[in-house]
């Protein structure tokens, strides 16, 4: 029997806030222990929360991002439940009135695009960490993390591969990077997922057992969770095995999900109102303050690039993805590059460099002027491609514009064409051997010819001429 994966994913997301959700305490991430608290964050009696309007403005802005439909009627619930990191042994939440509803995002996949629907995005507190490494017995509490405002956005179970699982994670990234309501590092904690996934035969509308997986904190770990999960499935359900409803947790070293405890229901969490907060009202003069304050988002901006600068969906795609480098990107563009010269420069050249120095574009010294004066110097054949390539070096560890690096440096790309044809008189005495080839009929001689006159002036032969007067020379028509 074939079966079919159903996935939905929960994904927290910390709010880029400067207090906390219902005190002002810190909430930047780190610092010593214990000491971004107060007696709120800390649960202690009678402590009084008060919501954080930025925090709900984030909520806000982040579900108009997402398409969803913000609740005019809102309110706080306590979600009751004990852990050690807990210290009011409840969590404010939203239970059954969320700000945001009925949204999507849509993924673009090898097979097409594919619209991942968007039940709820809630408002909640984040809880303190347990520390267990270095300590000999019992655990470490940290509550500095208690109280920063998070939100959930879970997904309809509308994923059906562990790649789209991936892609869709990304996309909620990216978005949440546009609007600016969070950093998304996922190796500090402020984006986190957990995946909710079932087996089913195929062309069945039933839906199999679920089972939640989590200590997912990567895209990648997240991919080989749900293909790993799903594999054991299929093997316990074609043993005649049935899946049991529960929590695991997923082992990056040994590559494994392993269980950890039954699967709560939401009556498991007793919620309620809580009686410390008022409901919140949202009027549409509030929510349309928030949605035009809205940056453009990146389905905008790739049918930009695409409608407006001719890019390919695939040089697009690229781009909008890294929010830094779309925005270099277009100060390039809008300082006279051309578009699709422009992108290529970022996706090959600099991202290649980038990549190699373990680097992001605001770590090194390249402006986008000097990405347009570059490309300037190489359509005005100043300088060749080859030369380029060692003048973007240059400026992006010493921040000297291009024209100055290529005068310091003598790589003015040569085109006397009589300078040429001595350089190529030269190239050619001193390999026989492969103008020999040429003139038998391999033509295809040239190629190496014409790498030895571009090494012999050291890359600034104009590389068309080059090739245009070592052809001449050899057909002896100079």
């Amino acid at each position: 029997m074939r079966y079919e994966m159903v996935v939905g994913l929960e994904v927290h997301i910390e709010l880029s806030t400067e207090s906390k959700m219902f005190c002002d305490c810190s909430a930047k991430f780190g610092g010593e222990a214990n000491t971004h608290v107060c007696p709120v964050c800390l649960g202690m009696p009678g402590v009084l929360p008060v919501p954080n309007k930025k925090a709900i403005d984030y909520a806000m802005r982040a579900s108009l991002a997402l398409n969803c439909q913000i609740a005019p009627f809102t309110k706080f619930d306590r979600k009751n439940y004990h852990y050690p990191d807990m210290p009011k042994d409840y969590q404010i939440s939203q239970y059954d009135k969320p700000i945001g509803s009925n949204g999507y995002v849509v993924i673009r996949t090898d097979k097409g695009d594919r619209r991942i629907g968007i039940r709820r995005l809630h408002m909640e507190e984040d809880t303190g960490k347990s520390l267990h490494e270095g300590v000999a017995a019992g655990s470490l509490l940290d509550f500095n993390r208690a109280g920063v405002p998070l939100i959930e956005i879970v997904s309809e179970p509308d994923i059906r591969t562990a790649e789209e699982a991936r892609l869709y994670l990304q996309k909620i990234r990216t978005i949440m990077l546009y609007t600016g309501v969070s950093d998304v590092k996922m190796e500090e904690g402020s984006m986190r997922c957990d995946a909710n996934i079932s087996l089913r035969p195929e062309g069945s509308s039933e839906f199999g057992t679920l089972v939640e997986i989590k200590n997912m904190n990567s895209f990648r770990s997240v991919q080989r969770a749900l293909e790993y999960e799903a594999a054991r499935q299929q093997s316990v359900l074609e043993s005649g095995g049935r899946i049991v409803r529960e929590t695991r947790h997923w082992d990056e070293g040994r590559g494994v999900t392993f269980s950890s405890r039954s699967k709560e229901e939401a009556h498991d969490y007793r919620y309620f109102p809580d009686p410390d907060l008022v409901p919140l009202e949202i009027n549409q003069e509030w929510v349309d303050e928030v949605r035009r304050a809205l940056p453009e988002l990146p389905d905008q901006r790739f049918r930009r690039y695409v409608e407006e600068y001719n890019l390919p969906a695939y040089d697009a795609r690229v781009l909008v993805e890294d929010l830094a480098l779309a925005g270099f990107f277009d100060e390039a563009v809008a300082a006279g590059a051309n578009p699709k010269a422009a992108s290529n420069w970022i996706m090959v050249d600099l991202q290649g460099l980038l990549k190699g120095e373990g680097k992001s574009i605001s770590e090194v010294k390249i402006k986008p002027s000097h990405l347009t004066q570059l490309i300037d110097l190489i359509e005005k054949a100043t300088i060749s491609g080859k030369i380029a390539k060692d003048v973007l070096v240059e400026v992006c560890f010493t921040g000297k514009d291009p024209e100055s690096v290529v005068k310091e440096k003598g790589l003015v790309q040569i085109t006397d064409e009589s300078a040429l044809i001595k350089a190529a008189e030269e190239v050619l005495a001193a390999n026989p051997g492969p103008v020999e080839d040429y003139r038998k009929g391999k033509k295809n001689a040239i190629g190496f010819l014409v790498g030895q006159l571009m090494k012999a002036t050291r890359g600034k032969a104009n590389p068309g001429l080059a090739n245009d007067i070592l052809r001449k020379l050899l057909d002896g028509s100079v």
